[in-house]
């Protein structure tokens, strides 16, 4: 244990995106951040003052370093990565990041799927870059993509107070793409953009 956080000291470590070895040690960064978001304390507020349920641009900045680590940067985001980040978004009452979280879990959450679809997609750096327009490298047409993996995403969204619309969006034009009804998918999400 480290006698300033209080956290088993491989914890503290698995933040730095040089101790990143793989998606499931980036999964693991990721929950760090989410409880460091949900107690305002620990690793990734240490040295600054943290509010408990609120995400802000620092906290931002740790989810997009350690979702384009090294180690992982030319691999697809796993879903365990795109889960730890959709629990961090649950967990963010308050935002002051300038909506660069909700851009890194949109592109995130659709490399995901694109990628467990089958479908090319870029590096992380490229795909995660708040430069870099997700229309520019997601899928905008259904064919391909896989149906569970939206369904995953629609339940992830479903229910939520905080809606991503760049999200909403992505998923409804692949979909509308597909010339599914939507009743296929029931309960996707509110329709309200």
């Amino acid at each position: 244990m480290t006698a300033s956080t209080g956290m088993p000291a491989e914890r503290v470590g698995a933040l730095e995106p040089s101790d990143i070895s793989c998606r499931n040690t980036a999964a693991l960064a990721l929950t760090i951040v989410r409880d460091g978001v949900i107690t305002g304390e620990g690793p990734t507020a240490k040295g600054r003052v943290h509010f408990s349920r609120a995400l802000d641009a620092d906290d931002a900045a740790w989810c997009a370093r350690i979702l384009t680590a090294t180690a992982v940067e030319h691999q697809p985001v796993s879903r365990a990565e795109a889960e730890a980040l959709f629990e961090i978004n649950d967990a963010a009452a308050e935002r002051s990041d300038d909506g660069r979280f909700d851009d890194l879990l949109a592109k995130a959450v659709v490399h995901h799927a694109a990628s467990a679809s089958g479908l090319p997609v870029p590096s992380r750096t490229v795909a995660l870059s708040p430069d870099t327009a997700i229309e520019s490298w997601a899928p905008t047409k259904a064919v391909g993509v896989d149906i569970e993996v939206l369904e995953w995403i629609a339940s992830q969204m479903r229910g939520k107070h905080r809606s991503n619309r760049t999200l909403m969006r992505m998923v409804a034009t692949i979909v509308g793409a597909a010339a599914l009804p939507l009743s296929q998918l029931p309960n996707v999400f509110d329709i309200g953009m």
